[in-house]
């Protein structure tokens, strides 16, 4: 078999350094399945060119990806400071939302009053300082205990690990931002600092009253939805985690990390549901062409551990060897998938439709046992594909669709490779005889299993496997 090709896929996110359609279709070509817009930064009129930069490049490669709406979410900050402003372990200074910059006083980005509780921390700067609650003296300001000390600058980042805000993590920036986004070419909507199954039905509800067919991504980055009665509804309510590890190890600790992730993994290929491993997977080439061996190690054991996708952010969106991150993390994704097996799944896997939960499980056990070069999986909305996916083949699964938005949905799906095709009683049989025909079975026969329905086209008829020789 001459086909081979990552199975863990790569997320990059655009940035200064790779707004540009060039360098947006060398990044695809070199092993790109798909672009986070981070909403935390830039406008509108930067996304609408990013958006037809990335499906330009898309078309111009002949691969389907898909692009990945990342909200801010309650990411609090702090405001303009005059200067920057040491503090030491003692101090009192006050956080206020309708103030400026003036001795103690600090400018805050979201009004914490009605949030917050005395006795509650408040960490400044990714955790660099530590505060504790001590007084609200109104409705707009808190008082902070400073535990620590350290140099507060303007627009630093605030993370509150013990606050419930309630449901209220939209906010109107959010809003505005989701309402673009629903006349957009948008395939997923990431929701940041998810707390409860609650914070994914009231996205869902906004983009089917918009008409989206987005999947919602939730961000794991607080200690609420880390809990043990929350965690596993959060994942059953939504079509994908993203494992945030950075606000994620500020506001539970880094100790906890490596575990929630390796849980978090397991529970989605439990429930059949995309997972993705993000921040720092490669931080050192930012400004290193080369990444270290500890970066190493982390792709490889999300890899090992059967994520769908691990992510790049800053190495892509402002460091200055993009192209070079994105090949060496195909490097690791390709060596570790041909030399360490995926981690055996302890628990039951659990989908939607029993059926095809059954058909998934038979074709993979099938595949395996007859060895076949590929699994071609025939599929209207992807859910085919993706079940098949959930049992984590060691094999390529080559989706046929004549749905846009599944192909590119699926670019970030387990070992999927998606096409476009019309509609028909042999789609998936055609398109394996496309592929041999180019040569990416390799010289002589192929082997393949076709997942099919018997009403081509039309959703959750996923019924039939056939297995077919290319000659």
């Amino acid at each position: 078999m001459s086909m081979i090709f990552k199975r863990t896929k790569i997320l990059a996110t655009l940035g200064p350094n790779t707004s540009n359609l060039e360098t947006i279709e060398k990044l695809i070509t070199t092993g790109t399945n798909g672009f986070r817009l981070n909403f935390s930064h830039g406008d509108y009129a930067e996304r609408d060119d990013q958006i037809r930069w990335i499906r330009e490049a898309a078309k111009n490669v002949g691969k389907p990806v898909a692009i990945l709406q990342d909200l801010q979410g309650p990411k609090i900050r702090l405001g303009m400071l005059n200067e920057n402003t040491s503090v030491k372990k003692g101090d009192e200074i006050i956080l206020d939302h309708a103030a400026e910059h003036n001795g103690n006083v600090f400018p805050v980005q979201y009004n914490l009053s009605d949030k917050v509780k005395v006795g509650e921390p408040v960490y400044i700067f990714d955790g660099k300082i530590r505060t504790t609650v001590i007084d609200i003296p109104s409705d707009t300001a808190i008082t902070l205990r400073v535990e620590n000390d350290g140099t507060l600058m303007s627009k630093k980042g605030i993370n509150l690990p013990d606050t419930d805000f309630g449901g209220d993590i939209l906010t109107p920036k959010d809003l505005k931002d989701i309402e673009y986004g629903l006349k957009q070419d948008i395939d997923y909507v990431a929701l940041s600092f998810v707390q409860s199954p609650d914070d994914i039905h009231n996205l869902r509800q906004i983009l089917v009253a918009g008409g989206s067919e987005a999947q919602i991504i939730a961000k794991i980055e607080t200690k609420a939805a880390i809990k043990d009665d929350v965690l596993e509804e959060i994942v059953k309510s939504t079509d994908g985690i993203m494992v945030a590890r950075g606000d994620l190890a500020v506001e539970a600790g880094a100790e906890l990390v490596p575990i929630v992730q390796r849980r978090l993994i397991a529970l989605c290929r439990k429930h059949g549901k995309l997972s993705i491993v993000a921040t720092q997977m490669m931080a050192s080439m930012v400004d290193s062409p080369e990444p270290t061996r500890a970066e190493v190690s982390d792709v490889a054991n999300a890899v090992i551990q059967g994520a769908d996708t691990v992510m790049l952010s800053d190495e892509t969106a402002n460091g200055s060897y993009p192209l070079e991150t994105v090949a060496a993390m195909k490097k690791v994704i390709l060596y570790t998938q041909d030399n360490a097996p995926v981690s055996p799944l302890h628990d039951e896997f659990i989908a939607k439709n029993m059926q095809l939960d059954a058909l998934s499980t038979a074709t993979v056990t099938l595949a395996e046992q007859l060895k076949v070069d590929a699994i071609i999986a025939e599929t209207k909305s992807g859910e085919t594909a993706a079940t098949i996916a959930g049992h984590r083949p060691n094999l390529p699964i080559i989706s046929v669709t004549s749905e846009l938005r599944a192909a590119q949905q699926l670019g970030l799906s387990y070992a999927n490779r998606s096409y476009v095709r019309p509609d028909s009683a042999e789609a998936g049989f055609e398109l394996a005889q496309e592929l041999h025909a180019e040569g990416l079975f390799g010289e002589g026969s192929a082997r393949v299993i076709i997942v099919s329905g018997q009403q081509p086209g039309v959703r959750g008829t996923t019924d039939t496997i056939k297995v077919r020789v290319l000659e």
